[in-house]
């Protein structure tokens, strides 16, 4: 089944609107709340637009405007018209299983999007001047990833033995006094929305990088929010990614403990347990805006969060700059140097 949000007022097709977080018609400028549209009024459906493949074959369905063919993969859920640029959602693979709980819908837009990139870039201070201008992207592409937020309870519980030493001077002899104690820890801690992405397109280091998000800004789900961008679903039950999260959880706990363990000399752990408990999960969509940038005939891919503007990823370096920096730290450093031996009395 393809969705196509239309203008109740001139029939144009409707997008979600980053800015105002309603559905908008770029035509006639009517907006609409989200949750209401979609109980107030028609959209537009193809119920015989699905074909039927196998699983993992390309699927094909047709455009409701221009009755183009709608190419994609099994994996999108929301693309637009490669012929007259319509947002199309894919119903079929938001149902069942494949429906997400919950959303943070886009809260930059393109636009945005583009000149924080831009910023970003003149920044660098050792990334290459033809680079910093960024007048070289090639595309900016907003997409849902479809994302799986863990609710956890993690127990830690530890046993160890920690040091104390004391050096002293008495007379012509140095002593050192060393007192042991024996500690225990036992804690008990709840992690709520740990995120991992279940794309298997998605470079996992990139999207940890994304993080944090604002869940104040999670919303039940509802189709009207993919109009106009691009969405995936996920290809990786939380199942399968259960043991990724509760690497990174066991991490959290054993850091929680470490903290409470200060003002000893050394430490030494005699028993150790952390256990990690699902308590919930949850299907989300999280927003991404997906930068290419060309730079010297080469591509460059940066990711940023669609709602709090984050940008991650690898720019050139340049190999004069990093030098041009090292060489004026190094003479800093000596100056420094200089003017210390000075103030001490010593020669350099």
């Amino acid at each position: 089944m393809v969705l196509q949000y239309k203008c109740p007022n001139c029939g144009a097709d409707m997008v979600f609107d980053s800015e105002s977080g309603m559905l908008a018609c770029q035509s006639c400028g009517r907006k609409e709340d989200v949750e209401e549209y979609s109980e107030e009024h028609e959209w537009f459906q193809d119920q015989e637009s699905q074909h039927t493949f196998k699983e993992g074959e390309v699927n094909e369905y047709h455009c409701n405007n221009c009755g183009a063919v709608i190419v994609s993969d099994a994996d999108t859920t929301a693309t637009t018209c490669s012929f007259c640029g319509a947002a199309v959602v894919l119903n079929d693979r938001l149902t069942g299983s494949l429906a997400p709980s919950v959303i943070i819908p886009f809260s930059i837009s393109k636009e945005q999007a583009g000149n924080a990139f831009k910023a970003w870039c003149k920044n660098g201070l050792v990334t290459p001047s033809g680079f910093m201008t960024a007048d070289r992207i090639k595309n900016i592409t907003g997409l849902y990833v479809p994302f799986w937020l863990y609710d956890l309870n993690g127990k830690g519980e530890v046993k160890a033995t920690c040091t104390k030493v004391r050096r002293y001077t008495r007379g012509e002899y140095t002593y050192t006094d060393t007192s042991y104690y024996d500690v225990y820890r036992k804690v008990d801690l709840n992690f709520f929305l740990v995120p991992a992405d279940a794309s298997s397109k998605m470079n996992d280091e990139l999207m940890d990088k994304l993080e944090p998000y604002n869940y104040q800004g999670l919303k039940d789900f509802n189709t009207p929010y993919l109009a106009g961008y691009i969405a995936e679903k996920y290809n990786y039950t939380h199942e399968e990614l259960f043991d990724r999260v509760k690497n990174r959880v066991e991490k959290y706990v054993d850091a929680y403990i470490r903290s409470t363990i200060q003002g000893y000399s050394s430490t030494t752990y005699n028993y150790k347990q952390i256990n990690i408990r699902r308590k919930r999960v949850q299907y989300a969509l999280l927003p991404v805006w997906m930068v290419y940038y060309n730079y010297k005939q080469k591509d460059y891919l940066f990711a940023m969060n669609g709602q709090t503007g984050k940008i991650v990823g690898k720019p050139p370096l340049s190999a004069q700059k990093i030098l041009a920096w090292f060489a004026g730290t190094s003479v800093g450093v000596f100056l420094i140097l200089r003017i210390i031996t000075s103030l001490l009395g010593g020669g350099f």
